[in-house]
């Protein structure tokens, strides 16, 4: 068994983890921190998941519903991948998928494509222009 007691503003914090593993295998502060903590992140990663609207499986058909949770876990794969590479040592590099969605993907611009460029107008207020441009910078090779 390996306690965890911690005080924090909200109040008490306890947390305990009852375990079959050997003591010898498993120390009790790597059992807590890589085992049980990476286990709370994992099922961090599927509530995410479902801000990408995986939860929204309500076609006819079986298929369509997996086409769509298809699309879902494809949007959760470019996001996350978009939030390592594009925004690691940003101040975004641990935001939510839901945050990088609404602040950074789902944004209103101006876009004209000519033969040789695509040009984004942003509206001047959009707070977050300086963030979007160091990423755009960050995935082009």
């Amino acid at each position: 068994m390996v306690a965890k007691a911690e005080h924090l503003a909200k109040g008490e914090n306890p947390r305990f983890v009852v375990t079959s593993l050997d003591a010898q295998d498993w120390p009790a502060q790597p059992l807590y921190e890589q085992l049980y903590c990476a286990r709370g992140e994992m099922e961090n990663c599927i509530k995410e998941q479902l801000s990408l609207f995986s939860d929204r499986l309500s076609t006819a058909t079986m298929r369509a519903n997996q086409l769509r949770l298809y699309f879902s876990s494809l949007a959760y794969v470019l996001v996350h991948a978009l939030r390592r590479l594009a925004l690691g040592g940003t101040e975004w590099a641990q935001a939510q998928v839901e945050t990088i969605r609404l602040k950074l993907l789902k944004i209103a611009a101006q876009v004209r494509v000519t033969a040789r460029r695509i040009w984004v107008r942003y509206a001047h207020s959009y707070p977050w222009k300086n963030l979007f441009v160091a990423a755009w910078q960050a995935l082009r090779c």
